[in-house]
């Protein structure tokens, strides 16, 4: 097997990234889950890190049902900032967005540092640290 190119790292990264996102705003928590590896670890501020398939899938859970209405993560500026045929970091900024009464409104900024494994073929979070900015 050959060496991947940049870009098809860089390409299959950001799928990853958005199947995340995209599952998470649907509230698909097993889908959201499916993108880390078995013993991934998500960092999110003001909470001990979550290390593994079920609290990840059990923290998703508890923020989909404290969604009162509609709403979406915006990632953009991902940057590929190093990678091996097995293992990629790479830095995106997010934000997201939720409709209320008076419409839609920024609820938070963040960045995110991601490390992903490649796992028969595709992509998946080995750790994710989010950092909120104020």
């Amino acid at each position: 097997m050959s060496q991947p190119t940049a870009a098809e790292v860089a390409a299959g990264i950001r799928a990853t990234i958005g199947a995340h996102t995209q599952a998470q705003d649907a509230g698909r928590v097993d889908d959201v889950v499916a993108q880390y590896t078995p013993d991934g670890v998500l960092e999110v501020p003001g909470q001990e890190p979550l290390r593994g398939h079920e609290a990840i899938r059990a923290a998703f859970e508890g923020w989909a049902s404290q969604m009162t209405g509609p709403s979406r993560h915006f990632i953009a500026n991902t940057v590929v900032t190093s990678w091996s045929e097995e293992e990629a970091t790479a830095e995106s900024d997010a934000a997201l967005f939720a409709r209320g009464e008076s419409g839609w409104g920024v609820q938070l900024v963040g960045h995110y540092e991601d490390t992903l494994r490649l796992r028969d073929g595709v992509w998946q979070f080995q750790h994710r640290k989010t950092t909120y900015l104020t």
